[in-house]
């Protein structure tokens, strides 16, 4: 530190003593100001969240649930009004659902849904500690630092804040930070409260993870998006038999051939384009913000009918345009044969489709029948229950609030619908009849925040800007009518 000897500074006069001291007040007062209040207890509920384990293998979601209920029971919430929920058979996975009351009990609730499980994460293949949260550069690394405890902390936060600072909404909000989203397969929070606890979840609608924001190449944001439905994940198991064989006389029905033919076709059969209000909306404000050319062939295909060349272009220049415009089917698993010196007997591949919103799993079945054309291949749907559901809508309820808060914080920003080409646990909030709408306003870069992968991350000030967009949105949608 320069410690350099300062002369004193010189008597002033009374007026501009009061001045100075307006002057630093101001400046205390505005970096205390209501959307930043409580920072510091806000950066101590995360750092909590984040460094409590809640990985499939080895973590506790209960214990993060029962962690963020005891700071709620600190700032006032009643305990009828904070329960821990989960059946007895997975202990460590219960959830936590609190409701602050609003003034209406005849108005539906505003549900805040966050999942507080975690993808694992091997402490040797990281930079540093993915269970220790780790401010640098502008940045936090950890597990879970975005996906998706930034949006469980800043829910629990707002929940804090509301109660303490004695706001009333109209409607009760109600939290739920539940277990089993990265791992549905195993356990599911929400799928089990809703067919278990369905009055827990019950809602006018919900926002959840699924659509943040892009910064440019300077950092500044470009757009916000707004996530209004998700496609459906349904994997199809593909076999066929053959009667097998010395490999040494070939005979024309082979099952891998034939099974390798019907593939070949599924590969080239691109699914019929199908738009919907978050799609075309998505499309719509993309061609403001991508060059010319690209511009021109968003345009071609949002025409009746679409135009099939500028799609494939689209296709080249961005996969996960192709996928928000159809339903897609991939092979991602293959097997056959049961020898190296044999005729295969059978022949099997996985295909993972995913499927628009509104799309019934029957009717894709009967599409890979007839492009597969064979009906000596088997197809099989997965046996879990699948979740179909259509795409909640863009309202006015929900988008006027948005762009209000939006332009207070980024000024000009696009504001963007998306639809996710993943699945989140909205699939079965929409499917129960409760519309589901992925909002965090939590900016990105070009890198991303590599969830999933390693050294995932948050920017700070995507993170602080999240939870002032948060905070004053859902106080809006408490106290709509």
């Amino acid at each position: 530190m320069n410690r350099t000897r300062v002369p004193a500074a010189a008597p002033q006069p009374r007026r501009v003593i009061a001045v100075i001291a307006a002057t630093a007040l101001t400046m205390v007062c505005g970096s205390t100001s209501a959307q930043n209040d409580g920072e510091p207890g806000f950066r101590d509920l995360y750092r909590e969240l984040i460094e409590i384990n809640t990985t499939l293998s080895a973590g506790d979601c209960s214990a993060a649930a029962k962690a963020m209920s005891a700071r709620l029971s600190a700032a006032g919430f009643a305990d009828r009004d904070l329960q821990i929920l989960g059946p007895a058979d997975h202990p460590r996975e219960q959830a936590l659902i609190a409701t602050l009351h609003g003034s209406s009990p005849k108005l539906e609730a505003v549900l805040l849904l966050a999942h507080i499980d975690v993808v694992e994460a091997r402490r040797e293949d990281w930079q540093r500690d993915p269970f220790k949260l780790v401010e640098e550069d502008g940045w936090f690394y950890a597990r879970g630092a975005s996906d998706d405890k930034a949006m469980a902390a800043v829910f629990t936060d707002a929940m804090i804040r509301y109660r303490t600072q004695g706001y009333k909404p109209r409607r009760d909000i109600k939290l739920a930070l539940t277990c089993g989203e990265e791992t549905s397969e195993h356990f599911n929070s929400v799928r089990w409260l809703l067919q278990n606890q369905p009055a827990a979840l019950q809602a006018a609608f919900a926002l959840n993870e699924g659509a943040g924001g892009e910064l440019d190449a300077a950092g500044k944001p470009v757009s916000l998006q707004i996530q209004a439905g998700e496609k459906v994940y349904e994997d199809f198991e593909l076999s066929t038999t053959s009667g097998g064989g010395h490999s040494s006389r070939p005979v024309p029905d082979n099952a891998i051939y034939r099974l390798a033919a019907g593939l070949m076709r599924l590969s080239a059969y691109p699914f019929p384009l199908a738009l919907n209000e978050a799609t075309r909306g998505y499309f719509e404000a993309q061609s403001k913000l991508v060059a010319p050319d690209v511009a021109a062939d968003i345009q071609a295909v949002l025409k009746t009918p679409p135009d099939t060349d500028a799609q494939a272009r689209l296709w080249a220049a961005n996969p996960m345009w192709n996928s928000m415009l159809r339903t897609t089917c991939v092979a991602t698993q293959l097997s056959g044969g049961h020898a190296p010196n044999a005729l295969p007997q059978r022949a099997t591949a996985n295909v993972n489709c995913r499927i628009l919103p509104g799309v019934p799993v029957a009717e894709v079945q009967k599409t890979l029948a007839m492009v597969l054309a064979d009906d000596k291949i088997a197809i099989k749907p997965s046996d879990e229950p699948v979740v179909v559901g259509p795409a909640p809508p863009l309202t006015a309820q929900i988008m006027q609030p948005v762009r209000k808060i939006a332009d207070t914080i980024w000024p000009g920003v696009a504001i963007v619908p998306t639809m996710s080409t993943g699945a989140t646990d909205g699939r079965f909030l929409n499917a129960a009849g409760i519309p589901t709408y992925g909002l965090s306003g939590m900016f990105h870069d070009a890198e991303g925040s590599h969830m999933h992968g390693l050294n995932e991350r948050i920017r700070v000030k995507s993170l602080m800007d999240g939870r002032v967009f948060l905070y004053e949105i859902v106080k809006i949608y408490g106290s709509q009518k």
